[in-house]
């Protein structure tokens, strides 16, 4: 036959059961600590390889424009000496004649190269911030849980305030949307 333990089992028992969820939060806490130190290292040692990577990438490029532009000049050069020779052009409409090939391509570059800049903005990812109420849109944008689109809501916000002045956030910061 079992005896029954007394009250000072239960209190025994119970203090032990406290002391091991203690255990266990101080542990995920350190654990929580210990991975946001490592994300903090990881982020810095990122953003110093960007940094580092930035300024290599901005003085190659630098290297590639200059030899590029004298590539692009003796190629020209060369395309105005052949017209001039063997279609029996003259000097000054060849030059006319690769002047204009060149803003045409100049002027197409110029339209692709604004057309990529806008994938900079981030739109997507803005958008979903501030559905998570992150960021200047986040009043412009509908709950998490709601199923009205967060592109549709931006798209249709307003750009200009009751007086034609652009919309501000809590701060007095305009607005841009995506």
């Amino acid at each position: 036959m079992a005896s029954k333990g007394g009250p000072g089992d239960e209190v025994a028992d119970l203090l032990a059961s406290f002391r091991q969820v203690a255990e266990s939060g101080q542990a995920e806490l350190a654990s929580v600590r210990d991975a946001t130190k490592a994300m903090r290292s990881l982020v810095a040692a990122d953003v110093s390889l960007a940094r580092s990577a930035l300024g290599r990438t901005l003085a190659f490029t630098a290297v590639a424009i200059v030899l590029g532009v004298v590539a692009g000049l003796m190629l020209v050069s060369a395309l105005v000496f052949g017209t001039s020779r063997w279609l029996g052009l003259p000097l000054w409409a060849s030059f006319l004649l690769l002047g204009v090939l060149c803003a045409l391509a100049t002027a197409f570059a110029g339209w692709r190269a604004v057309r990529y800049f806008d994938h900079t903005r981030m739109k997507a990812t803005r958008r979903q911030l501030a559905r998570l109420g992150i960021g200047e849109l986040s009043e412009h944008t509908p709950d998490p849980a709601s199923a009205q689109s967060a592109r549709d809501a931006t798209e249709s916000m307003p750009t200009t305030g009751s007086h034609g002045e652009p919309v501000k956030d809590k701060q007095g910061i305009d607005i841009t949307p995506p």
